[in-house]
This record gives C-alpha cells, structure tokens and sequence, in this order.
C-alpha cells in the first residue's frame, strides 16, 4: 500500500513538472520560476511631510497643552422632584500659571459644577470668578501644577482669507484641531442677543463641544475663541455647516482687563429704560419724529438724569405692555441715526465708561443736543 502512495506521488509530480515544461516550449516568453536570490530596487525616499503639514503639526503641538475640556453640571428636577443632573460639555484654554482659564459664558451658564480636564487627562474642580454675559466670556480657576499657557495675539489686523486653526472638544472628542480661513469679518449677535463687534467668521468645522476653545492663527497664537455656528434649519441638530464664529481676542483681552481691575465688566450706560418707536407708534402718540427710542425712565443719580433727560409721566397700554408717555425722544447719539436700542447698543460697544457722547432728543416740539458722560451699567445708578 505504501510503495503504491509513493509511486502516485511521483507520477502526479512528474507530470505536473511535463506540463510546466511544454507550457514554456509552446509559450517562450513565460517566466521561468526564479531559482536565484531576489534582489529589490528601494525608491529614493520623499520627505515624509510637506511644508503644510509641518505647520500643521507645529501649530498643534504648540497649542495643544493649552487646550482644555470643560464639563458643566447642572441639576434638574423630574416629576417627582427627584434631582436630575445633566452635563454640557464645551472647551477652553489656559491664560496664565496660576490657572485662570477662559471660555465662554454659555459653557457654565446655570451649571451647579463645573470640572476642567487639561490635555494630561487629569481632572480638577473649576471656580467661576468672573462673568460677562453680553461678551459670552467667563473666567474660571483652577489649581494645577505644570500648566502651558496659551500664546494670545492681536485680532485688529486680521484679513479674510488668512489660515486658521480651532482646537477643542467638539462631541466630547478632546484634542480635535480642525482648518480652515478667515471668511468674513462682521457684527453678529451672541447667544443672548447681544452685539458681538468684528466677531470672526470662519469655515474651520466648529461643532457643539467646540464652544470656548482658541481659534488660532498659523503661529499657533489665540486670535479669537471659538463661540457661534450658523447651522442648517432643516437639520435636526446643531453641526458645522460652514460658517462659524469667534470673538475676537482683543475684545477678550478688554474684557479681561475689567476683570483684573474692577472685578467685572464696566459697560458703558445711559442710565435710561426705553423704549423703541417706529412711524405707527409715533403718529399715535403725536411725536416730531416717526422714529427714536423713548425714554420711559431716567435712573435716580444716573447719567441721563445728571444730563437733565426726562422719563415718561403718563401710563398708557400698548396691549398688555404698560409704557410711560411724555419722556425724550432719543433721535441720535454723536451725529448717528438712534431708531431702535440696538442702535444704541452698538453705539456704547465703540465706548467706555466716562467717555462723553452727544445726544440729540425731541421734547415736546423742542428738538435739543446735550451731553452725557457714560456711566457703568453694573451701578445701581447707571
């Protein structure tokens, strides 16, 4: 039975080998199986990044550890009163040693807690010191040893088209960098509905998680801090759709500065509660002008009271919305039109607290010019 395998053996080899030969008889250009050693040819090896990608890398690496992840818990309650606490989750970067972060405010706004993870993946409890709600910033603390912090730049000089860069946690997906360029340069409104001067617009991908990171320029230096998307209306949720914004960091540094100095930001007031007046309104209430904003109420020892600014005297009803008749109009502000308080929201952005503006008003008939120095809108009187 053996000597019956073996002879098999050999036959199937044997004719396996006849095949291959008359293969090569009937088909010459048929390789014949190598016998000798191989020998490879290596190709001359390219660079392994190009000069984009170097920067790329560069910029990461250098702002990476000054990147961090913030988690903001708050607590609600069910039905049953029973506590339900959910978390939000946005970023930030470090400014100094001592710990003091900055992001924004809607990150922490509400929140019970707040937690901030560096890029070493080590977690600490954060403290909010300081707010500014119309900027959407907010300062935080915490201690830590061998933080990095960031590099901030100036953003008076930025053009459209200039590379930048966004670092942060966009879906809870920490250390993401993501490219694009400055597209436009334009007045937004912030999440509060507050305006938000030379805010930058940009189509490096921001996404929820993004909010309060550093937007950087190619050096790897903060030029703003990631806070708004524009987003599709026909998707069911918040992503990039392009379009992104960032405050820019010289209002930041501003912000910054009321901070260190004043413990909160000065924003620069009237002192006056109005109301806005368009040509329906004014031909109802017989006003010289078919638009401005009303005065309803000067604040005791405020700016517009010391300036000699009258609030209304006579109540009236425009459906369940009590106002006061018979205050100024308010017409213009340093040789700018005032139809709405927006107007004069944008007005007080290019000021500070002290500066002395000029306002025109109808009283009555009358129309008068006077001038009123700017008080703080944290003082009871402002």
């Amino acid at each position: 039975m053996t000597f019956r395998r073996i002879v098999l053996v050999l036959l199937l080899v044997g004719g396996f080998l006849y095949l291959i030969n008359r293969s090569r008889s009937v088909n010459p250009s048929m390789p014949a199986i190598a016998t000798g050693p191989l020998h490879l040819t290596e190709a001359h090896a390219a660079p392994e990044y190009d000069s984009e990608e170097m920067n790329n890398i560069s910029v990461y690496k250098k702002a990476m550890p000054s990147v961090v992840n913030i988690t903001a818990t708050a607590v609600a309650y069910d039905f049953f009163y029973g506590p339900v606490p959910h978390q939000g989750q946005g970023s930030g970067f470090i400014l100094n040693k001592e710990g003091r972060i900055l992001t924004n405010y809607h990150v922490i706004e509400s929140s019970q807690q707040v937690e901030v993870t560096t890029s070493d993946k080590h977690r600490y409890k954060a403290r909010v010191i300081a707010t500014d709600q119309h900027h959407d910033l907010a300062l935080l603390q915490i201690t830590a040893p061998n933080l990095v912090p960031a590099v901030l730049a100036d953003s008076a000089n930025l053009v459209v088209g200039q590379k930048v860069y966004a670092i942060g946690n966009p879906f809870g997906l920490s250390g993401t960098m993501t490219t694009g360029i400055i597209s436009a340069k334009r007045s937004i409104r912030g999440p509060a509905g507050d305006l938000i001067d030379n805010a930058i617009q940009t189509d490096a991908a921001i996404n929820p998680g993004n909010s309060g990171g550093p937007l950087l320029n190619s050096r790897g230096e903060v030029i703003g801090i990631t806070s708004l998307i524009a987003t599709n209306p026909n998707q069911g949720v918040d992503q990039n759709a392009g379009i992104g914004f960032a405050i820019p960091i010289d209002t930041a540094k501003a912000v910054l500065g009321d901070f260190a100095r004043y413990g909160h930001v000065r924003r620069p007031s009237l002192g006056i509660l109005s109301y806005p007046i368009g040509p329906d309104l004014a031909d109802q209430m017989g006003l010289s002008a078919d638009y401005g904003v009303l005065i309803q109420r000067v604040l005791p020892g405020g700016p517009a009271e010391r300036a000699g600014l009258r609030g209304g005297n006579q109540t009236a009803y425009l459906g369940n919305t009590q106002i006061y008749l018979g205050g100024d109009l308010i017409v213009g502000i340093d040789d700018q039109q005032v139809a709405s308080t927006q107007d004069i929201d944008e007005i007080m952005d290019h000021h500070q607290v002290g500066d002395v503006i000029t306002v025109t008003v109808f009283r009555g008939r009358r129309k008068l010019t006077t001038r009123i120095t700017l008080g703080d809108a944290g003082d009871r009187t402002a």
